[in-house]
């Protein structure tokens, strides 16, 4: 099961500590990120790594990018 995190319409840090309460509270080995700004999707990849996990894949759906992480 995939968790979701959605933090589109957020500045940062915003974004980033959503992610990082989603890692803390994980259950799931996945986690979906959304958000809308090219500082939120950088910032958050650079937060999850720092934590062991791996960003799998990012993908673009107009202005939300799709953030795909996996437990390292």
């Amino acid at each position: 099961m995939t968790t979701t995190v959605d933090a589109r319409g957020l500045s940062c840090p915003q974004p980033v500590l959503m992610a990082m309460d989603a890692i803390k509270k994980a259950t799931a080995a996945q986690l979906l990120v959304l958000v809308d700004s090219e500082a939120s999707r950088e910032n958050v990849s650079r937060a999850v790594v720092s934590q062991g996990w791996i960003v799998s894949g990012i993908t673009q759906d107009g202005d939300t990018s799709r953030i795909e992480i996996i437990r390292g």
